[in-house]
């Protein structure tokens, strides 16, 4: 595929220059970077330096005054190219620390008459030209203004550039600067992973860009609507390979023992999806229609053919892709990188994505099912990206939920066309539609789309990063896909994908691009416009719950909140697509535009019974009359495969919810559990078991756990007898996918009631795994259960064991396993040293600290050890992972989930009072999330006790 930007004779001519002296000009700057750290008074990683703003932090409003105070950039210079050469440091300097050099030059173009450079940097020590920190020149025949003056601003991330008299509009310059950062391993930016590999530590240079990153490695304009082309180069020792987002052409310099790789020019592109890779890593690879093809991790996990899979479903969902956004794949090669440490779970960066190793590496002997549906989904999602974000990008994080709930939606269509057998797209029911209904029903939620003004800072932008963004933009995508219909859908964007290519757009541009397939398409009907329907949605927080009464056919809807007195219920109405059956006759789609109408056809009278929203295609709770309540209650337990497998879990989450919102009663809620004595599907079982895990939650600190765990046990008994025919005894595995996913929910469930022979079970096989650690008797699917279930049985020596097997193994998804289970213990002393640990990285990486946290947090004995720990830690916990990490707010979510008591509640607004001057970073509104959670949970227990203890009791008898 052709550029879309083509370099002018001067400005060519410019970057060669730059790019033939960049090699010496690295080299220099790598023997004088000891000086030039004393010229800058600071170590690398230091803000400090000569003329630097080093603001003190406030707690009062911040009034911006000068350019350089606001976090947007102006809007006077775009960037045209970068030269960027890197030189990073595989081995610590004399005092100790991992460097990197660099030289940047890009060219840029004035749009508006400024006297003013402005860039973002961070972290970032400069080498001085005259005592400034960058070099200006011309590449046109405009003046070049003399620098007066240039300074760093910590606080919004910036160097300042002063000049002595205006830059022309319309003339193009090019700023040059050198420089010296820290490799740290922080995971941000450019930043170093290490491991260990046949006993021998090894170091990567690799880079994570998104959100605000990049200015941490190279001046640059670190905004996703300043897209520029990159020409980059890496300098790196032999026996390693530099990667990067375009194609690799290596060279050796005689006489200097360095390697340098150049790469392709990258197309125009943001600073977001740069990637650095320095490593020596292994590969495989394969080619489809010309495209390079290949998967890098460690040599032994390739030698041991953990990349295989990758492999094998890169291809087919690169074509998937390319079929459904009728466009070619934009770039000439698709490198997926499986990483030691990294914050994210993976990053769509264009051409070279970036992965932590549970997500991108499948051992068919030591994996699980569910290990190889999370490579195939997340490869799904981030290859999604390589058209819809990088080849179009939004133009800023206000609609970031486009990005991420697009790709969140369609990672299921890609994953189905590369596994058709596994019916994956039902589980977006299970893993967004539900997931997000829960947070989506505080008074504490958002719209999808804010305004550009409300997300500024960097913590406000990784704030975005949320499951409003990703799986409510998955849910309302898709209900949109299903009332224009896929065809419809699919042909809107490619509309908008060719016409936006390489360039920046803001989410209106897609329903305008949709509107047009609709317009286009005999036969589509919608009662108003794609912007009309669309905005409803996407600028209103929550959702409705839509009641319908079977007796007059009238049809309501209402915002629908946990807490039903909240005072942040809003008169909101939604155009809300209504699809339906009728005593399992699907009907004409119905569309409720007002706040009540009323729909004749939905009346019913005798036998018969409604089911609105089948397949969940909607965004949106249901409830009915009692009557027809009880009909489809009384259909579940006579003949429950009458309703769809999807349409059966929606029933049970509605019922939970509309009782937990007061709407109907607990007791009905509970009914709708009565049935699953009888059910032997996976996604009915989970959408229950996920609801009773807020009751689980709730009780089992009080005497409704018994009675809560006998009802268990009597519905749970059947489906464990099940699996014991199916599986010979368990000798054999499941063939269904969803049925090996429903196994583990048996064994899981069994064991914690007390379901006979289920210890013992657990036991035996890891017993015998102890006495044989080279031989491990338990299958893949089922090690997560039962590790943690034989830990929670056992003590020390069960868990000492667990420790030595994840500090041993060199599978990525079997320490995932290991360290998730090691928190199931129920010896407080172990769970404590474990809580210790999780702040040691040489025991726990830093990329798993939270999460381990938030493991411990849910282990009824862990919990207060867990909130204790971080409390007494904040400050530290705050600066190490608060500032950026998008999974940040997962901590205090996950602490806070049992929390239910009036001293709980008052422990947590304390901890947000004394810990206000050091800040929540990116857990700002997962605070204030949990106060409103638990206000409610204490309230829900008050009225609800009494009741749930009187049904369990009666009902398990």
């Amino acid at each position: 595929m052709g550029k879309v930007y083509y370099v002018s004779k001067n400005m060519g001519l410019g970057m060669l220059i730059l790019a033939v002296t960049a090699l010496a000009i690295i080299i220099a700057l790598s023997i004088a970077y000891d000086k030039e750290r004393a010229k800058n008074q600071g170590k690398p990683g230091d803000e400090a330096s000569e003329g630097t703003t080093m603001p003190t932090p406030s707690t009062t409003p911040f009034t911006p005054k000068e350019p350089w105070d606001r976090y947007r950039l102006p809007d006077s210079i775009i960037p045209i190219a970068y030269n960027v050469t890197l030189w990073p440091r595989l081995e610590p300097n004399t005092d100790g620390l991992y460097v990197f050099t660099g030289q940047s030059a890009v060219v840029f173009k004035c749009v508006k008459e400024t006297d003013l450079i402005i860039i973002h940097a961070r972290k970032l020590n400069f080498t001085t030209f005259l005592g400034h920190h960058v070099k200006l020149s011309g590449l046109g025949d405009a003046t070049v203004p003399a620098i007066q003056k240039t300074w760093l601003v910590e606080k919004t991330e910036y160097l300042v550039i002063q000049l002595s008299s205006r830059l022309t509009m319309g003339a193009p310059y090019l700023l040059h600067s050198e420089f010296l950062g820290e490799l740290a391993d922080d995971l941000e930016g450019f930043y170093r992973s290490e491991y260990t590999e046949d006993g021998v530590k090894k170091v990567v240079a690799t880079s994570q860009m998104q959100a605000t990153y990049a200015r941490k490695t190279f001046p640059c304009f670190d905004e996703p609507a300043m897209k520029a082309v990159f020409n980059v180069t890496i300098i790196h020792k032999p026996g390693t390979v530099a990667l990067s987002n375009g194609k690799e052409n290596d060279s050796v310099i005689d006489g200097v023992p360095v390697k340098v790789t150049t790469f392709e020019p990258t197309e125009r592109m943001s600073t977001y999806v740069l990637a650095f890779i320095v490593t020596d890593f292994g590969y495989i690879q394969s080619n489809q229609n010309n495209l390079m093809i290949r998967i890098w991790a460690k040599r032994n996990a390739i030698a041991d053919r953990q990349g295989d899979y990758a492999l094998n479903v890169t291809g087919p969902i690169l074509q998937f892709y390319e079929q459904y956004y009728n466009t070619t794949y934009p770039l000439s090669k698709s490198d997926q990188i499986a990483l030691p440490d990294f914050n994210a779970g993976a990053m769509e960066n264009w051409g070279l994505v970036t992965y932590r190793e549970t997500a991108l590496l499948f051992d068919p002997m030591l994996s699980s099912t569910g290990n190889k549906e999370r490579v195939t989904t997340v490869i799904s999602h981030e290859l999604a990206h390589m058209w819809f974000g990088n080849l179009v990008t939004l133009r800023w994080w206000n609609d970031l939920w486009l990005n991420e709930g697009f790709a969140s939606y369609v990672e299921y269509l890609g994953a189905d066309y590369a596994e058709p057998s596994w019916n994956i797209k039902d589980h977006i029911i299970l893993y967004d539609v539900q997931k997000v209904f829960a947070v989506d029903a505080l008074a504490s939620s958002h719209p999808l789309s804010r305004q550009e003004e409300e997300v500024n800072d960097p913590a406000q932008i990784s704030e975005m990063f949320n499951t409003i963004s990703y799986s409510k933009g998955a849910a309302v995508l898709r209900m949109l896909s299903e009332f224009l219909t896929e065809p419809v859908f699919a042909r809107g964007l490619s509309s908008y994908l060719n016409t936006f290519a390489f360039s920046n757009t803001v989410y209106t541009d897609l329903w305008d691009h949709l509107q047009q397939a609709v317009e286009h398409t005999p036969g589509i009907h919608i009662p108003h416009s794609v912007h009309d329907i669309m905005n409803r949605w996407t600028l209103q927080m929550g959702f409705p719950v839509v009641t319908i009464d079977t007796r007059t056919g009238s049809i309501s809807q209402k915002h629908f909140l946990l807490d039903p007195d909240s005072e942040s219920v809003l008169p909101y109405t939604w155009f809300v697509p209504i699809k339906w059956m009728k005593t399992g006759v699907e009907q004409q789609q119905y569309w409720l535009l007002h706040e009540t109408d009323t729909h004749s056809p939905i009346r019913v009278s005798g036998e018969d019974w409604v089911l609105a929203n089948t397949n969940v295609s909607g965004y949106f709770r249901v409830n009915y009359d009692l009557g027809n309540w009880d009909r489809l209650l009384s259909l579940l337990n006579t003949d429950h495969q009458a309703l769809s497998v999807i349409n059966r879990a929606q029933v049970i989450d509605d019922a939970f919810n509309l009782a937990r919102a007061t709407i109907i009663s607990t007791t009905l809620a509970l009914r709708t559990t009565k049935y699953l004595s009888k059910e032997r599907n996976y996604i009915p079982w989970e959408s229950a078991l996920r609801n009773l895990d807020y009751y689980i939650l709730m009780f089992d600190r009080t005497e409704v756990y018994g009675a809560l765990q006998a009802y268990l046990k009597k519905q749970i008994q059947p489906l464990f007898d099940h699996f014991k025919i199916l599986t010979a005894n368990w000798t054999k595995v499941p063939e269904g996918h969803t049925d090996q996913y429903n196994e583990i929910n048996a064994i899981g469930i069994a064991c914690s009631v007390g379901v006979e022979g289920c210890r013992e079970l657990i036991n035996s096989w890891y017993r015998q795994w102890m006495e044989n650690p080279g031989q491990n008797p338990i299958h893949p699917n089922l090690k997560s259960t039962v590790y943690c279930n034989a830990i929670a049985f056992g003590g020390v020596q069960e868990w000492d064991f667990a420790w030595r097997m994840f500090k041993n193994t060199t599978l990525a998804s079997e320490a995932s396993r290991l360290r998730s289970a090691m928190a199931c213990t129920k010896a407080p002393w172990l769970l404590n040293r474990y809580l210790d640990y999780t702040l040691d990285p040489t025991k726990i990486r830093k990329q798993d600290t939270t999460s381990t946290i938030q493991y411990i947090a849910r282990n009824v004995v862990g919990m207060p050890l867990a909130w204790n720990f971080v409390r007494a830690r904040w400050s530290y916990i705050f600066e190490q992972f608060g500032k950026g990490s998008f999974s940040f707010a997962n901590l205090v979510n996950g602490i806070t989930k049992r929390f239910s008591s009036e001293f709980e509640l008052q422990e947590l607004k304390k901890f947000k009072e004394d810990n206000f001057h050091v800040g929540f970073g990116s857990a700002t509104m997962a605070l204030e999330q949990a106060i409103e959670k638990t206000t409610a949970n204490i309230k829900w227990l008050t009225e609800n006790k009494a009741e749930v203890l009187k049904w369990f009791t009666e009902e398990s008898t």
